[in-house]
């Protein structure tokens, strides 16, 4: 199995890259990036995937069940934090405009409202301190977007330098305060830079990725302690993380690795790197220093 996907190699007509179950050899995570030209337009069907449609490059209209949102969007994702438009399983869906997008999808069992997601209302968070600082926009998280039913989607911009996705940690079985969640990490190197990911496996279930990633390149997590992300010094570093499993509750929990945990306890006596925010929508970010929830 080939968990390191570099850019092109996962790549099928109009995507740029596609990521299905079946190819990740899971049930439930899905992505695609869509790449269109000026004045281009693209229509697919969503079967059994609810999905966001995050504007990586460039802005889109987004129609569906007569419902159209017109995405603003960006210049690239490290110029501020995107709109998004969610759209539900068994729909078609039109995406007019010029650019780069993201197609982050879930397969579930209901069907639910097609939605727009403002940017300003998109809850960015300041985690850890020192150089284990990161930026999370959490635009489809539980707690930021609690209208999908399985899927649940950030972005992390990691300032050069620094590490995210640390502690390393995992959520591969159902136990307290962890949660079945097959994972895919869309990165995006700043300047034609890279970065590194670590994925290393736990008792029984083994896994090893030690990945040079660059702009276009996916890692795909079925299982294992993930972490850190690294973000060489002068190379910020992006990535998109589309998580989905089988337990009928949509939460996002953890379980860090017991041998590098305690450093969470030393963030609370550290600044967040005042790089950060890197972007922002509307609206102002809130600190985390001491980081006790998700990792990103």
């Amino acid at each position: 199995m080939r968990y390191h996907l570099p850019a092109g190699s996962a790549a099928e007509g109009p995507y740029g890259v596609v990521v299905t179950p079946e190819s990740a050899g899971w049930a439930h995570s899905a992505l695609r990036v869509l790449d269109l030209p000026d004045g281009g337009e693209h229509t697919f069907g969503t079967g059994e995937f609810e999905m966001i449609v995050l504007p990586l490059a460039g802005s889109c209209a987004v129609q569906c069940d007569g419902s159209r949102f017109e995405l603003e969007g960006r210049a690239d994702v490290f110029s501020r934090v995107s709109d998004f438009a969610y759209v539900p399983r068994d729909a078609r869906v039109t995406v007019r405009g010029r650019g780069r997008f993201a197609l982050a999808g879930a397969r579930c069992e209901g069907r639910r409202e097609p939605r727009y997601g403002p940017a300003g209302r998109v809850p960015v968070e300041l985690r850890g301190a020192g150089a284990a600082s990161r930026q999370v926009n959490n635009f489809g998280t539980p707690e930021g977007f609690p209208f999908a039913e399985k899927l649940i989607a950030c972005e992390v911009l990691t300032p050069g330098g620094c590490w995210s996705s640390f502690p390393p940690h995992k959520h591969d079985e159902e136990a307290p305060g962890e949660a079945v969640l097959e994972e895919i990490y869309y990165f995006e190197a700043a300047r034609g830079g890279m970065g590194y990911q670590r994925v290393y496996g736990s008792p029984g279930r083994p896994i090893d990725v030690l990945a040079e990633v660059r702009s276009g390149d996916v890692v795909l997590i079925p299982h294992g302690w993930h972490g850190p992300s690294m973000a060489p010094p002068g190379t910020d570093l992006y990535y998109l993380n589309v998580m989905a499993g089988p337990s009928p509750e949509r939460a996002w929990r953890i379980r860090d690795d017991p041998a590098h945990a305690w450093i969470r306890d030393t963030w609370k006596d550290q600044p967040a790197d005042p790089r950060l925010p890197l972007t922002s929508p509307e609206g102002r970010p809130q600190a985390d220093g001491a980081d006790e929830g998700h990792p990103h």
